[in-house]
């Protein structure tokens, strides 16, 4: 369930900060005053993509936060654990600056837009009022009924085997029709492949050779270096060594008759060991160390012969062992390419994975599809559309498709005795608009959202119709959180609590506010939406009626 909402600098929203309720919500209140501002404002919070046009005049960034709570061992809590989120609750926070860059945080911490779009399927569904007439789009009409039918995601890899199966026969065609290439691509690939496993490049060998060769290169050079420092150290009459010895032992006798002299012989002392230490480093660095011309032949020719292969490719050294995987695999590739039994027989299995998904798929989608055609059909009787009838129809295609091994189309019959047609040949405006209700308030139904909005999904409809769709949405608000962006009496009237949201200009700046009406406010609420400018006592009346407040 959504808790609160807070928005800042959005449109024309300066700051508002709103606590909501459980059961049916309404807002309301005159065109344009930001009622759909607030939905707007959710959805970006949701995850929806945003530019710097939401970002109210003059302000450097708007900030959406919205927060919802967690059921214990629900869907939610789940996706925030593996997701290395907090579980204690959920809050989704979007920063869009005016220079349009957008950034998104979950319970305090970065995330993705596809994250938010992730976890938003746990708390909202959005309804907004131009629902309607996706319905006419054949698209529209096969993801509602896969949504209802719980199969996203196995019809996401029913796109994904049939996407693997037309790249297989494509395989199998293109080798069928160059065969001669195909042949001269392979004699090439092997040739190259075979000078790349004889040289059997390995990275870490690589930089062990480049060290080694570094060191033999430069061994006189070393070994003149390290001489001259034992020469000076001790060797020769002009040696440092012993005569730094006896200056230091000379110094440890004086300290004996000045204490004061001790801090300096233990400097001494101590830089003399230093010296000594790296005299015996020396010696020892000059018997390790040899002249190997021969070893640094064969040191120079590796290098050589690594350096030309990379060079032949136009990569570098560290690059060949991936180039030798690509061109493997293009060698396998055009291989089985001239094996048409090998071609057939991977096409067929790809064939064979996708139809067994796509049975699956259709299975759950007539099951779906019988259930929903009836469900609807009932809700078009409530929403009167006596003796109308709904049916998904589901026509095969033998040869499959992306979508599965069937064509969807809603069909409707608007009245008593009419055959049934395709619902964008046959409904109008105002019947469009209660199927498309009764579709989305059954949809909502198993829909795992705790919060489902619906910003202005009753355009097209009044009078009876208006109070049954009310009286729906209430009864959706006894197990879910139902919000409804309304300009109808009649369903505000059925709503638990109600909000009005209104415009108002000062100093030069318009803005939204939001007030909480109370039985009596939502009296003169309700009566403002039945009877415009004017409102006589008689439409009071009318609205406490509806509001049943005697």
């Amino acid at each position: 369930m959504l808790l609160r909402l807070i928005i800042r600098d959005f449109v024309i929203v300066d700051r508002l900060e709103l606590e909501f309720e459980g059961g049916f919500g309404a807002l309301t209140g005159e065109t344009g005053a930001g009622k759909s501002i607030l939905v707007d404002a959710l959805s970006l919070a949701l995850g929806e993509r945003a530019d710097a046009a939401v970002v109210r005049g003059g302000a450097e960034r708007a900030e959406i936060s919205a927060e919802f709570d967690v059921m214990p061992g629900g869907g939610l809590e789940s996706w925030l654990r593996a997701n290395d989120y907090d579980t204690d609750a959920c809050l989704l926070r979007r920063v869009i600056d005016s220079a349009g860059r957008s950034r998104a945080y979950i319970n305090g911490a970065a995330a993705t837009l596809g994250q938010m779009r992730e976890v938003a399927d746990f708390l909202a569904d959005i309804h907004g009022q131009h629902a309607h007439h996706s319905l006419l789009r054949a698209d529209a009409q096969r993801e509602l009924l896969d949504t209802h039918a719980g199969a996203q995601a196995l019809a996401r890899d029913v796109a994904a085997a049939y996407g693997a199966w037309r790249a297989a026969r494509e395989a199998r065609e293109a080798a069928e029709k160059d065969v001669e290439a195909s042949a001269r691509d392979r004699e090439l690939l092997e040739w190259q492949v075979k000078e790349l496993v004889a040289l059997a490049f390995d990275a870490a060998e690589w930089q062990e050779t480049e060290q080694e060769q570094r060191r033999l290169g430069n061994a006189n050079a070393l070994l003149e270096g390290a001489s001259a420092a034992l020469a000076v150290l001790e060797e020769g009459e002009a040696a440092s060594l012993p005569q730094l010895q006896h200056a230091g032992a000379r110094l440890a006798e004086l300290t004996g008759f000045d204490p004061a002299l001790s801090d300096a012989a233990q400097l001494f002392e101590s830089a003399l060991i230093q010296l000594e230490e790296s005299a015996l480093a020396l010696r020892r660095y000059q018997d390790r160390l040899e002249l190997d011309p021969a070893r640094l032949n064969e040191l120079d020719n590796r290098i050589d012969a690594v350096t030309q292969m990379a060079r032949k490719h136009r990569i570098a050294p560290e690059d060949l062992p991936e180039l030798q995987q690509r061109l493997q695999a293009r060698l396998d590739e055009l291989t089985l390419r001239a094996d048409p039994e090998a071609l057939a027989e991977r096409e067929a299995r790809a064939e064979a994975a996708f139809r067994q998904a796509a049975k699956q798929l259709s299975v759950l989608r007539a099951k779906t599809a019988k259930t929903l055609s009836k469900a609807v059909s009932a809700g078009m009787q409530e929403l009167a559309m006596a003796g109308g009838r709904f049916e998904i129809a589901l026509e095969a295609l033998p040869e499959g498709a992306s979508s599965g091994l069937e064509s969807i189309e809603f069909l409707v019959s608007a009245n008593a005795g009419q055959p049934l047609r395709a619902l964008a040949k046959v409904a109008s405006g105002g019947e469009l608009s209660r199927i498309g209700l009764a579709l989305q308030v059954i949809a909502s139904q198993a829909n795992p959202a705790g919060t489902l909005i619906f910003d202005e999904v009753d355009v097209g409809i009044g009078g009876r119709v208006a109070e049954i769709v009310g009286r729906m949405l209430r009864e959706l608000g006894r197990s879910r959180q139902v919000l409804c962006v309304t300009h109808l009496p009649q369903v505000a009237a059925q709503a638990d609590w109600q909000w009005s949201i209104a415009k108002q200009t000062r100093d030069g700046a318009t803005t939204s506010s939001v007030s909480v009406l109370d039985s009596e406010s939502r009296i003169g609420e309700i009566a403002r939406m039945l009877g415009g400018e004017k409102i006589t006592d008689t439409t009071r009346r009318h609205a406490a009626e509806m509001l049943g407040i005697g």
